[in-house]
């Protein structure tokens, strides 16, 4: 049996579970693209995984390689996927459901699978499909933002964050952000008209009449988020789902973007990409074999940007 180099989980539990070793190497079935991966990168999605925070969710067969986002090129193609040929050098956000992206090789349906932006390489576009997404499905498709509005996000200069504030800038908003005030100057340099210091000033003091809140933090900061709504706003989250009950009592509405795969809407993040409308912002470079430090980073909660994991 043909083998690849992955990253597998055995079990669930800390960063210690996280294997680099042989795995079987897997073949496209119908609609589906072999895909020789280049390049993944680390969200809090994997270690969430890894921890089993989303076991009621998602009935994971171990061993399982966790990953959401890869860039690398087509190596095969199933019967009846025909977009796309070997050659082909594309990104994708997975199905989360399936084994992931910590691998030499990923199996993808190719009804996920766009090309990558042309300007970039693929470490760069590795680090945009899920958080990408995750940004342009809460803003654009959720909260419907448009310009002039004033929205709120929390956790900024994070990877979804980063994305954000660039898709509301070309969006033509008002964007205020929270973050450290290490990040202020960066924050402004993308698209935020104001900076918040979380450290030293409650957002919640200073903001009113928000359209729209984009909470990447929930907990204590979603409780403190209504307060800055206007009547009729709403407050996008993209962790725990907001409570309708809870936004009804502050007459404003709320939504949960669980994000999904979608081609169309990476070929359009590509085309601002190449158009150089949109910058990918890396903090740091680890190989596959050293995933398990990557995630660790990650987990902090004070990356700026996005880790990238390089496989090839």
């Amino acid at each position: 049996m043909a083998t690849m180099k992955a990253v597998r989980i055995h079990e669930y539990g800390g960063p210690e579970v996280l294997k680099y070793e042989d795995a079987p190497k897997l073949q496209p079935g119908p609609g589906e693209v072999l895909i020789r991966v280049y390049a993944t990168s680390v969200n809090p999605v994997d270690w969430k995984v890894r921890q089993g925070y989303l076991r009621e969710m998602m009935k994971y067969k171990m061993p399982f390689i966790p990953g959401w986002d890869v860039s690398g090129v087509v190596e095969t193609a199933g019967t009846g996927a025909t977009r796309l040929k070997p050659g082909d050098e594309v990104y994708s956000r997975p199905d989360l459901s399936r084994d992931g992206t910590y691998a030499e090789y990923v199996v993808v349906r190719e009804s996920e699978v766009a090309l990558k932006p042309k300007s970039i390489d693929h470490l760069t576009a590795a680090a945009i499909p899920l958080a990408a997404l995750t940004a342009w499905q809460a803003l654009y498709d959720a909260a419907k933002l448009s310009a002039g509005q004033k929205l709120l996000i929390h956790g900024a200069a994070g990877g979804v964050g980063t994305f954000a504030v660039q898709l509301a800038k070309l969006r033509g908003a008002h964007i205020i952000a929270t973050a450290s005030k290490k990040n202020h100057d960066y924050l402004r340099s993308l698209g935020a008209a104001e900076c918040i210091d979380y450290n030293t000033t409650k957002f919640e003091d200073v903001v009113r009449d928000a359209d729209v809140v984009l909470d990447t933090i929930t907990g204590e900061t979603m409780e403190r988020s209504w307060q800055t709504l206007k009547k009729g706003g709403i407050l996008v989250s993209i962790l725990e789902p907001p409570k309708p009950e809870k936004a009804a009592a502050h007459g404003v509405r709320c939504h949960h973007t669980f994000v999904q795969p979608s081609v169309d809407e990476l070929s359009e993040i590509a085309g601002l990409v190449d158009a150089g409308k949109l910058k990918v912002i890396i903090e740091r470079v680890y190989p596959l074999s050293e995933a398990r430090a990557a995630q660790e980073s990650n987990a902090t909660g004070h990356t700026r940007g996005k880790i990238v994991i390089r496989v090839v």
